[in-house]
């Protein structure tokens, strides 16, 4: 988490998104630290932690939901759930970007008008391979930063 709270500092995002599996309420005290909004939804990992995170979401200011939660920023309609296959019956041409997690691999790619993006690991679950994203609103890039 550290790691990760450097990396955004550094690149100076004004937006987190989680998208699930905080699992430790203390994540969400570490990303509190940076000077940026914190929204997400949680995922399937954080339902025996969820009472302990939702205290810590709501101590650091931070707006945490069951997905699917939508988003509207810089102009882009942006739905995030947890696990792709909620995408399903959620995902519509009116959306402009799509983030899921669960996975733990990268993807990103069109589909319909829209894209999809999940940077990937970065639970530390595979080490040497974790990777927080970053992407630019105004164009739609989406860019991996690995630590």
């Amino acid at each position: 988490v550290e790691c990760i709270v450097e990396i955004f500092a550094k690149s100076r995002v004004e937006r987190i998104v989680h998208t699930g599996d905080i699992t430790q309420a203390k994540v969400l005290d570490a990303l509190s630290e940076l000077n940026a909004e914190i929204h997400g939804v949680y995922g399937n990992n954080d339902i025996g932690e969820k009472p302990g995170l939702e205290k810590a979401a709501e101590r650091n200011g931070m707006s945490f939901h069951d997905g699917p939660l939508e988003l509207e920023w810089a102009g882009r309609k942006i739905v995030v759930v947890h696990d792709p296959r909620d995408l399903e019956g959620v995902l519509a041409p009116h959306h402009d970007l799509a983030l899921h997690g669960h996975t733990h691999l990268h993807r990103l790619e069109e589909v319909g008008s829209s894209v999809v993006f999940n940077p990937g690991e970065c639970a530390g679950s595979l080490k040497g391979h974790n990777r927080v994203g970053l992407v630019d609103l105004e164009s739609l890039t989406c860019e991996l930063k690995h630590f």
